[in-house]
């Protein structure tokens, strides 16, 4: 199979063995449902890396705001303050 085929759904359902172990491989395949793409098949790992960046993401917006008012109103003088009295640039 070539990395990214194209298949119509009854064609892929007719050689979805083929497609799965080729999935199995590292190839993808994208699914067509009246020429337009409709569905994609794709290595598991490529699943597990989206689900994992997904989670670090989600991870990192939780903490969105947690900080709000921390620096005062006005945080670029608040660093600025900082950095002098610590002698950086």
């Amino acid at each position: 199979m070539p990395a990214n085929a194209s298949y119509g759904i009854e064609q892929a359902r007719i050689q979805l063995p083929s497609i799965v172990a080729d999935a199995h491989a590292g190839a993808r395949c994208i699914i067509t449902k009246h020429g337009k793409p409709y569905a994609a098949i794709v290595p598991l790992e490529d699943v597990q890396k989206s689900r994992a960046e997904a989670d670090l993401a989600s991870g990192l917006l939780a903490l969105r705001g947690t900080g709000r008012g921390l620096w005062g109103p006005h945080v670029g003088q608040t660093v600025s303050a900082l950095r002098d009295e610590w002698g950086e640039a």
